[in-house]
């Protein structure tokens, strides 16, 4: 049993489509038009992979296919927001596949939201796959693995307190030893800045292939992340990780506050990877960084910058489904 890197072959991926106003009190249509363009870019045509939009009712399932490709399938399944990466099941393949169902709690507790701790389990269900039941909280975007058994994340978010409080370094080994089949796992430090999820590695460092990980490096003075995408690299380095650096976005904020916008938040579909776009003067630059690591597919970069305001990017509100 392991757990296949992104890279590897998809049967499909879910992904969701916005529609709670509450949590989208802003921007919330120009959210959804991201979404769909990248849920139409993932597709390809029917070329990609099979794109799964999750939508929370009818209605939002009924406005999502007037934007998406007939291609991509809708499914109707409540929960509280879109970031599925973290609510949803990390799969498994050995014999058979597997979708685990850790826990979870609004990262720690500031959104719990109704629906988003049975998510993961009903889509498994729905899609006919077998559960596994963890008893300790772990968000999908928090780790990234490289197929061959390491694993990158950071101590600000799976030691921190509000999660589980008790487990230790050890402990969270052992458990991902056990659950995913993890052998070596490299802790980065911190996360990005404004990063509500207190610093979920797929803002901060990728594996872009077997041993090799991506970090970006900040191009001004400005740019607050500064110090963090530095030490990231050298404890990945340290680790004995191959490190390739991209540009960062730099300093970025939202009505005067800071943001954790970010291209390492990139989703590798079959034929496409898709990375995220904010209007920064780097977005060119960090496409072809990306397209220079990912040579088998075309590299597009899609606007994110209405999904950025809920917290995240591509990434974050998809999981995938990898082949058996």
């Amino acid at each position: 049993m392991r757990w296949p890197a992104e890279w590897e072959p998809h049967e499909a991926v879910w992904i969701g489509f916005p529609g709670n106003r509450e949590e989208w009190p802003e921007q919330l249509a120009e959210a959804q038009r991201e979404v769909a363009a990248f849920a139409n870019a993932i597709c390809d045509n029917g070329n990609g992979e099979h794109v799964r939009l999750v939508c929370r009712d009818s209605g939002d399932a009924d406005h999502a296919s007037e934007l998406v490709d007939h291609k991509v399938a809708i499914l109707v399944q409540p929960f509280g927001d879109i970031w599925l990466r973290d609510t949803g099941p990390i799969i498994t393949v050995g014999e058979d596949r597997r979708a685990h169902d850790f826990g979870f709690n609004g990262w720690g507790r500031k959104f719990e939201m109704a629906g988003d701790q049975d998510i993961g389990r009903r889509l498994a269900e729905e899609a006919g796959l077998a559960v596994s039941k963890h008893d300790w909280i772990l968000e999908g975007g928090a780790i990234d693995g490289d197929g061959a058994g390491r694993l990158i994340t950071t101590e600000q978010c799976l030691l921190n307190p509000n999660r589980n409080q008790n487990l230790t370094k050890d402990l969270v080994h052992q458990k991902l030893q056990q659950a995913l089949n993890i052998e070596h796992i490299c802790w980065l430090g911190d996360g990005l800045m404004a990063d509500h999820t207190d610093g979920h590695v797929d803002n901060l460092a990728r594996f872009v292939s077997a041993g090799k990980v991506t970090i970006p490096k900040a191009r001004n003075a400005d740019d607050t992340n500064a110090d963090i995408y530095n030490d990231a690299a050298n404890r990945a380095e340290t680790a004995g990780l191959d490190v390739v650096r991209i540009p960062s976005v730099g300093l970025y904020e939202i009505d005067g506050d800071i943001a954790p916008a970010s291209y390492i938040n990139f989703y590798i579909g079959n034929t496409i990877v898709a990375v995220p776009q904010y209007g920064a003067s780097s977005d060119g630059e960090a496409v072809q960084a990306i397209a220079e690591l990912f040579p088998d597919r075309r590299v597009v970069g899609l606007s994110s910058t209405a999904l950025l305001r809920g917290g995240g990017s591509f990434h974050c509100i998809s999981q995938q489904i990898p082949q058996l």
